[in-house]
């Protein structure tokens, strides 16, 4: 017993030495393990943000006082919007904002500064460019929130209110938005990481026929695939480890809960990954196909993970839907333990299903690569 035991072992050392050898000469592996994930976390930390400035604003101003001259001042006073030009008529404003030379455009009336000394209601025209709805949706509450405190400071001034209220930001006090998207670009790299590098590590072994080569072997099937399984572990743990040094270093991630235990969930989402990958490559027949299948399987888990657009922000079928996404509740366990520092006993119900996943993914991705090694 002692003897065969000894056997398997060093079956299985050799085969994963093989494996690691293999993706150590595979310079597109090693490519897709170190650069796309550095470049991916590095654009989407940098770039993306909720918050939009800089909006070009076209102005008509037919009254010319001191008057329109503040509201005007009291739009670009924050950096919101930005006066590209001042139009002497109407429908030239209105041509610039449908070549979109201008994103807003404001038209003050001839009697505004009349009726403001009067105390009279006085309505001032918002033209904003709706192609980008999320960006006119802003646009629109920018200037209906400035012109509102404009007219705040118009009033005679109000005694105090009676109740008031402070608000403190919990997780994130400075409101920085890499601090929302880089945890949740830190799964969406190990899932386009694990699922290309595993599946393309898979079906190069039918691409250059080894496959049959290794039937040949005294190997079982079940040491192939742990062969192949655990350099790939072992190659994405460090990509792991590279994001998070670069979500500290480079974002000032908090890390307030146990590292280790983010690890920890993170190797079991690994896995996911790996079985995602295994599963691709029993579906394709070659790496061009693999390639194919991963972002057509890829795009939608990124899409309803949370991690680059609120849940809540979904309608409710997707929102439902999200509950079957592996990289959703693998992205609420990244935010909540580095953001939050939260415990075991809170992440649970994702955790569980986060096992789930695995077991299932892995068990059918292996079933079907066993089926074809017989």
């Amino acid at each position: 017993m002692t003897v065969l035991r000894s056997l398997l072992t060093a079956r299985l050392w050799s085969l994963i030495l093989k494996e690691v050898r293999q993706i150590l000469r595979n310079r597109q592996i090693i490519f897709l393990l170190l650069f796309p994930p550095t470049i991916q976390l590095l654009i989407f930390g940098l770039a993306l943000d909720p918050e939009v400035t800089g909006l070009s604003l076209g102005v008509v101003d037919y009254n010319n006082s001191a008057a329109s001259r503040e509201l005007v001042s009291t739009l670009v006073a924050n950096d919101v919007f930005i006066v590209e030009s001042y139009q002497l008529q109407q429908a030239d404003l209105a041509q610039q904002v449908r070549t979109g030379r201008v994103t807003a455009g404001l038209v003050i009336p001839p009697d505004f500064d009349q009726a403001l000394a009067a105390g009279k209601a006085v309505e001032v025209q918002g033209l904003i460019d709706g192609v980008d709805a999320n960006t006119a949706g802003i646009a629109r509450g920018y200037l209906q929130q400035l012109i509102t405190h404009y007219g705040q400071m118009l009033q005679s001034p109000q005694p105090q209110e009676p109740v008031q209220t402070a608000v403190r930001f919990l997780y994130n006090p400075g409101l920085l938005s890499s601090w929302f998207f880089v945890p949740g670009v830190m799964g969406v790299v190990v899932t386009l990481t694990g699922t290309l590098v595993s599946s393309s590590t898979v079906i190069r072994e039918k691409d250059v026929g080894t496959l049959e080569q290794l039937l040949m072997t005294p190997a079982a099937g079940w040491e192939i695939l742990a062969a192949k399984i655990a350099p790939l572990f072992v190659l994405l743990m460090g990509d792991v480890l590279l994001a998070s040094a670069l979500a500290r270093g480079v974002f000032n991630l908090p890390f307030r809960g146990h590292f280790g235990l983010f690890l920890l969930l993170s190797a079991i989402y690994v896995f996911v990954a790996i079985g995602i990958g295994i599963l691709l490559a029993t579906l394709a027949r070659n790496q061009q196909q693999v390639i194919l299948t991963s972002f057509f399987f890829n795009v939608p888990l990124i899409q309803l993970s949370g991690a680059i657009a609120p849940i809540e922000s979904m309608p409710p079928f997707f929102r439902v839907l999200s509950g079957l996404n592996p990289l959703r509740h693998y992205v609420t366990i990244a935010r909540s333990l580095i953001l939050k520092g939260v415990g075991l006993e809170v992440l649970l119900p994702e955790i569980m299903a986060l096992l789930l996943f695995a077991v299932l993914l892995l068990g059918v991705s292996i079933h079907r690569f066993r089926s074809q090694l017989t």
